[in-house]
């Protein structure tokens, strides 16, 4: 325990909660995909296959983190797995605000182009996205780099001069 509090520099053991909740999503994740994937109604073959996804999401989420650890700028390398939560959070929380507001303005894929509708379902669910990842991100004690990211983020998209 102590050479993994150590390499991901865990100073205190509340901070184990982070590291905790991340591989408890990743094998919920895992378990969804294979059912997905495999279709299979048996847990007795969706839980190796479950382990199997598991293993590989893992050394890819590992590989990315190895990656992002000099781009992003963080004290301590668990506030990594933070940030990774909050985005997960954020990208499922985006779509379930936008598909509400999209039905609550009588706009369906029947009585719009289908086109039409996923570009206005993608702006909508940006617009979401931007809020709730300063809001998740300060949820989590990450505002900081979320604002930094957001401003960058709305740079890219031509609207820079709104956050200077």
């Amino acid at each position: 325990m102590e050479k993994f509090k150590a390499k991901w520099e865990i100073q205190n053991n509340w901070q184990l909660i982070f590291p905790l909740f991340g591989l408890i999503a990743l094998f919920y994740s895992s378990f969804k995909l294979a059912n997905v994937f495999f279709e299979s109604p048996n847990l007795l073959l969706a839980l190796p296959i479950s382990l199997i996804i598991f293993y590989a999401l893992l050394k890819l989420t590992l590989w990315i983190f190895k990656r992002l650890e000099h781009k992003w700028i963080v004290t301590y390398k668990w506030e990594m797995i933070r940030i990774f939560i909050v985005f997960a959070i954020t990208g499922s929380s985006s779509v379930f605000v936008g598909r509400p507001l999209i039905a609550w303005a009588g706009i369906t894929k029947e009585n719009l182009n289908p086109v039409l509708y996923w570009v206005l379902f993608v702006i909508i669910g940006l617009i979401f996205y931007q809020i709730l990842l300063v809001t998740f991100g300060w949820l989590l004690g990450q505002f900081q780099f979320f604002w930094e990211f957001e401003k960058k983020m709305l740079r890219r998209f031509g609207l820079g001069k709104f956050v200077d």
